[in-house]
């Protein structure tokens, strides 16, 4: 598995670095066409890991309740997010990655509650979840290039 967190731990970085160089009008501007903003699909990225991982395993997130309600699976911004919030997105975004690295070697991944994603397959262990959380942030990773041709300078 330590190859699937070498892909997550990249594609963060990537994100990172994409959001890292942004003005917060940039991060929050939501292009005709698309529901959400380049900020919407970092904090989703985040949100999904912690409920794939930890949820499904029963275990506690590392990301606040009220933080993963508001970039859970179906929701959009309501508004835009202020420095606040730009700033603990980027500051979660490789932690998150190597403690579930980390969580994962020291075996907290136990019990796993099967999941049907709407991608189409079921999340039988913790292992498809970790395989399928990268091709979840590889998916919206791509959204995020898409949306970054379409900001205003």
């Amino acid at each position: 598995m330590f190859y699937q967190f070498q892909i997550q731990q990249t594609t963060r970085n990537n994100v990172f670095q994409l959001l890292n160089n942004l003005a917060p009008r940039q991060l929050n501007f939501i292009p005709e066409g698309f529901s959400n903003n380049l900020l919407w699909n970092a904090g989703h990225i985040l949100a999904t890991q912690q409920l794939l991982l930890y949820s499904l395993s029963g275990q506690d997130m590392l990301l606040p309740g009220s933080f993963i309600d508001s970039f859970r699976k179906g929701t959009r911004p309501e508004e835009d997010y202020d420095e606040e919030m730009i700033d603990f997105i980027k500051e979660k975004l490789m932690p998150t990655a190597q403690q579930a690295a980390l969580d994962y070697e020291r075996g907290l991944f136990q019990a796993f509650k099967p999941y049907p994603t709407s991608y189409g397959i079921e999340l039988k262990n913790i292992r498809e979840a970790i395989q399928f959380n990268n091709v979840h942030e590889g998916l919206h990773f791509g959204y995020m290039m898409a949306l970054r041709k379409n900001l205003p300078g």
